[in-house]
């Protein structure tokens, strides 16, 4: 009688995919976004630091609304200066996210201050970055968020790198007025 058992089960283990593993990741699974930035700089400036104060992604299978936060290292929020990231990149965020499509990138950008005269001391992004002496200007930003559309996947136990473009000549804009403002332009340069 054990023959027949041990028979039923099999098959039902064949059926229903159960004994011998799946070629899809557990529920729970997640993977890494490190997501780099680099600049394009607004060239009138020595310095010009710009304020996250949150980084999000939309995965497809999910609510419209449903966003998953990335980490800032060190902090709340992140600062870099974007004169600093000309020829170089620096982390902007870092953290676990669960596997699966991704459609979107949302930035928010809190706040940015023009340096006309010295070029800030210190690395790129981060607490160490200081704020130089002389001439400087705050910059309205009348919508601070910015939305890339970039489809990307995110796999169990891997990083997959994404590298944005901050475009400070297209995003800062001196009015009539002589008050500065920006609408962020930020581009995905590549994800691998």
């Amino acid at each position: 009688m054990r023959w027949p058992f041990a028979l039923a089960l099999a098959a039902a283990c064949l059926v229903a995919s159960a004994c011998g593993g799946s070629s899809t990741s557990p529920s729970g699974s997640t993977g890494t976004l490190r997501m780099m930035l680099t600049d394009s700089p607004f060239t009138d400036a020595k310095s010009l630091f710009i304020t996250f104060s949150e980084v999000d992604t939309h995965k497809s299978d999910t609510a419209e609304g449903a966003w998953s936060k990335v980490q800032f290292p060190n902090g709340a929020t992140r600062t870099c200066d974007l004169k600093k990231l000309q020829t170089a990149q620096d982390i902007l965020g870092l953290g676990a996210l669960p596997v699966g499509h991704y459609t979107q990138v949302r930035l928010v950008v809190r706040s940015a201050v023009i340096y006309f005269d010295t070029a800030a001391t210190g690395d790129a992004c981060g607490a160490s970055l200081t704020a130089p002496p002389g001439r400087f200007a705050n910059v309205t930003i009348p919508s601070g968020e910015v939305k890339l559309n970039r489809e990307f996947d995110v796999s169990a136990s891997t990083t997959t790198m994404m590298v944005l473009d901050f475009d400070g000549d297209k995003s800062v804009h001196e009015t009539s007025s002589g008050q500065y403002t920006m609408s962020p332009v930020i581009a995905v340069v590549s994800v691998q």
